[in-house]
């Protein structure tokens, strides 16, 4: 009897691979809010700051909802690169460190306290998403 292990496609390690390199990218933004809830004095349990609270509520927001959507999205993230590897484990890994450079990029130019400075790479997201998906069904548009 198999177990699971052997089981999965012998390149399925880099989807695992691509998974901790995401980690390591959500690390690194959540070190990024950790610091401007100091330097903006934004502490918890407030997720926003408002006027009230610091003059620089706008670039606290900023860092913060460039966390929090990666957040929103990890979940589909995950399980796409989970199942679509199983079939597709080259590709969805190649996808996957696409979207997670994008992911830094795009909280990098979030965190710039312009919410219009996650846009350009905002459109890289939702095409890496989308060829994720399509590995996921199993079309053979990929």
């Amino acid at each position: 009897m198999a177990g699971i292990v052997d089981l999965l496609p012998k390149e399925y390690g880099y989807i695992i691979l691509t998974l901790v390199a995401y980690y390591f990218v959500n690390f690194y933004m959540q070190i990024q809010v950790g610091k401007a809830r100091k330097k903006y004095k934004v502490f918890y349990p407030k997720l926003y700051a408002t006027e009230a609270d610091t003059k620089d509520y706008q670039i606290f927001n900023c860092i913060q909802r460039g966390h929090q959507n990666s957040l929103e999205n990890v979940g589909i993230f995950f399980v796409l690169m989970v199942v679509g590897g199983l079939k597709h484990p080259v590709i969805c890994a190649g996808l996957g460190l696409g979207y997670t450079v994008a992911r830094f990029f795009y909280f990098t130019g979030y965190s710039s306290g312009d919410p219009k400075g996650r846009l350009p790479i905002g459109y890289v997201i939702c095409f890496k998403l989308r060829f994720l998906y399509s590995t996921e069904l199993g079309s053979e548009t990929v």
